[in-house]
């Protein structure tokens, strides 16, 4: 076997190794609850970019091992988004996604030209900083697939309330950039690269150790809300459920009678405030007196305002996706208008040219307009965060929500256009989310889903309660109120800048790092050169 026979079969080994680490984080994520293969499949992709450990490879081949390896893990992490409109936007977004692990790629390469104590920590930064940099860009970013959602059940976990979500996914890339740390140290016999992976692989969980009693008394207040979450259900699956708006509408009043006779009968105690998914009323109650006459009637019925998803028509062609608390006596009164809105679907950025190559998916997109928000409403006198389905996702939300005088957390959602009875992947990874910002605000999370899973998850990110899928269902809890804010709304956004910003220092100093080598070697070669002597030459 020549050389460059053993260079293709080494690369193609490399390039099935980068997938198979995707896969590993992929598997990570719920509805299983196997946490442990992230940091194992962060380790792999590192392995690969790093040689084992040796370093020397090229960015290009950085680029290339990233994107495979992000290949490996949002192919499979995002079916959903095609399930009903088919690969192509599935494949584009699982794709596009996958170019920030290839920069993620890129800067692993540079930065393990520092030292070890330098390169561990600096990779766990390149992977936090290419997740920063999809959550912003293109059109808003996606920040779908972080580190930090698929650890609901991992003991990492409690890290979140202190650096937020971004640092939970910096904690969890270090530990699998130290392990590699660890065997580098091991081939070199390096003691300072020992001391550096060891360190890298035990401080997250030794402080998510010592975090964990904190965040488990988020669990506990003086001052309690009962609360009610209705899950109607849909007529039918898919994006056609639409067409049926009435019947969504009328299986969620349905639903708030049936509670309402629950409660006259003693069993159930009577809530305060009763959460509706998004999209509960697609039928404008703003404009639609049938909408406003049975909302008004399921409110007074149960004797509490109702958040009620709604689609509002805003005059103009365009439309607004509305939580709006629905008192009994007075009807609409604070609402929260979904200020992140999911381009391709909510609306169609760039609508002339993407409808050049996709008329069709263009077409199903619809015309939403962000509201001005700052994510709470008041209900029954007690300020509710909201964030509506997709805006769970990003930071922001909560974070300004928490600030803003927040006291527990709402997630009205519609899950029914992305999941089926036998893919529930989607609400599952939704729900990992909930249960990620309760503890990353110390804050109950309600979540009301269409067709679910709706669910009660405590400010420890214990799922307390919970709906089957595609099951009509009333949830009735007491949850505990907070006020004071962990250390990570505090923070907000400033973990993230910081992590980033460090992550692109190292990599400049991994650039200057490879080019001092590089001249180091260059000089070398020529003072080695020997000097020759011409056969015909006579010495003077």
């Amino acid at each position: 076997m020549n050389d460059d026979t053993r260079a293709t079969l080494r690369t193609a080994g490399n390039c099935l190794l980068a997938f198979a680490a995707g896969l590993l984080i992929y598997f990570s994520f719920p509805p299983r609850t196997t946490w442990f293969l992230a940091p194992i499949g962060v380790a792999l992709l590192v392995a690969v970019l790093t040689r084992f450990g040796a370093g020397g490879a090229s960015v290009r081949s950085g680029f290339g091992y990233g994107f495979l390896g992000g290949a490996g893990f949002f192919v499979p992490l995002l079916p959903w988004v095609g399930m009903y409109v088919g690969p192509v936007p599935w494949l584009g977004l699982a794709l596009a996604c996958a170019v920030y692990v290839g920069v993620f790629g890129i800067g692993t390469v540079l930065v393990w030209r520092l030292p070890t104590v330098l390169a561990v920590p600096a990779v766990a930064a390149c992977w936090t900083a290419a997740e920063w940099l999809r959550s912003m860009v293109p059109f808003g970013g996606f920040p779908w697939g972080r580190l930090a959602f698929g650890q609901s059940e991992g003991p990492l976990l409690p890290l979140v309330s202190t650096l937020g979500a971004p640092g939970l996914s910096f904690a969890v890339a270090l530990v699998g950039a130290g392990t590699i740390g660890l065997v580098a140290a091991v081939r070199a016999r390096a003691l300072p690269g020992l001391v550096v992976g060891g360190l890298a692989l035990t401080i997250p969980f030794v402080a998510a150790a010592v975090l964990a009693p904190a965040v488990a008394r988020f669990a506990e207040s003086s001052s309690t809300l009962t609360v009610a979450a209705v899950q109607g259900n849909v007529p039918r699956l898919g994006l056609d459920f639409n067409a049926q708006r009435r019947a969504v509408l009328d299986n969620h009043v349905q639903r708030t009678h049936e509670l309402a006779r629950a409660i006259d009968r003693g069993d159930v105690a009577p809530p305060d405030v009763v959460i509706w998914p998004e999209n509960s009323s697609d039928i404008d109650p703003f404009r639609d007196i049938y909408a406003t006459e049975i909302i008004t009637g399921a409110a007074r019925a149960v004797g509490a305002p109702i958040l009620v998803g709604a689609v509002r028509y805003n005059g103009d062609n365009t439309f607004s996706n509305t939580a709006v608390v629905w008192e009994p006596d007075v009807g609409p009164a604070d609402r929260h208008d979904k200020a992140i809105i999911q381009p391709f679907g909510e609306y169609m950025p760039m609508r002339g040219f993407f409808g050049l190559f996709f008329s069709d998916l263009v077409d199903m997109a619809g015309s939403f307009v962000p509201g001005d928000s700052d994510f709470v409403v008041s209900a029954a006198g007690v300020p509710l965060g909201v964030a509506t389905c997709y805006e769970v996702a990003f930071d922001r939300a909560f974070t300004q929500a928490a600030r803003n005088g927040a006291q527990y957390f709402a997630v009205p959602t519609n899950n029914a256009t992305f999941t089926t009875v036998d893919d529930t992947d989607m609400t599952f990874q939704q729900l990992a989310m909930s249960q990620v910002r309760a503890v990353e605000h110390g804050r109950a999370v309600i979540v009301a889903a269409t067709s679910g899973v709706s669910a009660i998850v405590s400010p420890a990110g214990v799922i307390e309660q919970q709906s089957d899928i595609f099951v009509p269902d009333v949830l009735v809890a007491e949850v505990p109120l907070h006020t004071a804010n962990t250390l990570a709304t505090v923070l907000g956004p400033w973990p993230e800048r910081i992590i980033g910003t460090l992550a692109l220092l190292a990599a400049v100093a991994g650039v200057i790092a490879r080019r001092q080598d590089e001249a180091r070697n260059e000089s070398y070669g020529h003072r080695a050169k020997p000097q020759t002597v011409a056969l015909d030459s006579t010495p003077s």
